[in-house]
């Protein structure tokens, strides 16, 4: 059992786990102590987490090749649960087989290291090919809308995605034993953690609404809150998941919560824009794939490069 706990991913996992255990006594707790009490959608959510978590780690301690397929796979539901809720003309249904197909060769770019070709292949190469397979439709009325529209999903949704998957090329050094894996653990524990915190804080304490008529749920309180949630969480776990500083985990634990929550109001000014509530239904609790990757959209590119840029 010791020597299992010395690879720091594996120590990562079972807080993880350890978290979710405490969250599930919980919800126990509150429904024994208050029968009358509505507690279905905390229930569902606290179970949904233990199917993602358990997926996830399975991918993360499989082989990298099997968890760029398992990203891969999260882009290609975002991508389809973005398509199914946007507004697309008859003729743009001929373009969606390419839209697509970006999705397989951006992940065997990831699985090949080439970084290259992964950071230019969709915001230069499809970014001028897909409006010209939309020209060949032969339908001018809408094409801004829909070239704007199925390129912007596939930013957000594959592109972006995609970075948490090349974390994983990040090697082990004698400074880093966790190597890509102990980076793609920190991300999501700090990314999802500071969803959690904000809208913990925000319940507690949120008075003072940032963006009402986007998010009404979102104040200060709960923002701050995360913030300071978020930096607290990286400060636990750089040292054992990341070659950072102990100065660097604080600005990489605000830059997450800050760009979390960017992402987040993002999607929610998407969603009133096309009236919904949730992009999906996948996930009981949570929504879609789309609701539950809005904040990781923005954070993952960042974070990719900031670490490319002062460790690798």
């Amino acid at each position: 059992m010791i020597r299992f706990f010395d690879n720091p991913v594996h120590l990562g996992l079972a807080i993880v786990i350890g978290l979710l255990m405490a969250a599930s006594f919980i919800v126990f707790l509150l429904q024994k102590l208050n029968q009358n009490g509505d507690y279905k959608e905390l229930s569902d959510r606290v179970k949904s987490w233990w199917v993602m978590v358990g997926v996830f780690s399975i991918a993360l301690l499989s082989s990298p090749v099997i968890s760029v397929i398992f990203f891969g796979l999260i882009s290609f539901l975002a991508f389809k649960e973005y398509i199914s809720v946007i507004p697309l003309r008859k003729a743009d249904r001929r373009v969606l087989f390419w839209a697509y197909l970006t999705i397989p060769i951006q992940y065997v770019l990831v699985a090949s290291n080439q970084y290259g070709l992964f950071i230019v292949f969709i915001p230069v190469w499809v970014f001028f090919l897909l409006p010209f397979r939309l020209i060949l439709a032969k339908q001018t009325d809408g094409f801004l809308q829909s070239v704007s529209a199925i390129s912007w999903g596939l930013m957000i949704t594959v592109f972006a995605v995609s970075h948490a998957a090349m974390l994983m090329q990040f090697p082990v050094t004698k400074d880093h034993v966790a190597g890509g894996a102990g980076l793609i653990l920190f991300l999501a524990i700090l990314n999802q953690g500071n969803d959690v915190a904000q809208y913990v804080w925000g319940k507690l304490l949120g008075k003072n609404k940032i963006v009402p008529d986007v998010s009404p749920n979102k104040t200060w309180e709960g923002f701050l809150g995360g913030v300071g949630t978020t930096m607290v969480m990286s400060v636990l776990l750089y040292s054992f998941l990341t070659p950072f500083s102990f100065i660097f985990a604080l600005f990489i634990g605000a830059m997450l919560a800050l760009t979390g929550f960017i992402g987040d109001v993002t999607f929610s000014a998407m969603k009133r824009d096309l009236k919904i509530k949730d992009a999906g239904a996948l996930i009981p609790g949570h929504g879609g794939i789309l609701d539950r990757i809005d904040s990781l959209s923005l954070s993952a590119p960042l974070f990719f490069h900031i670490v490319r840029f002062f460790y690798y």
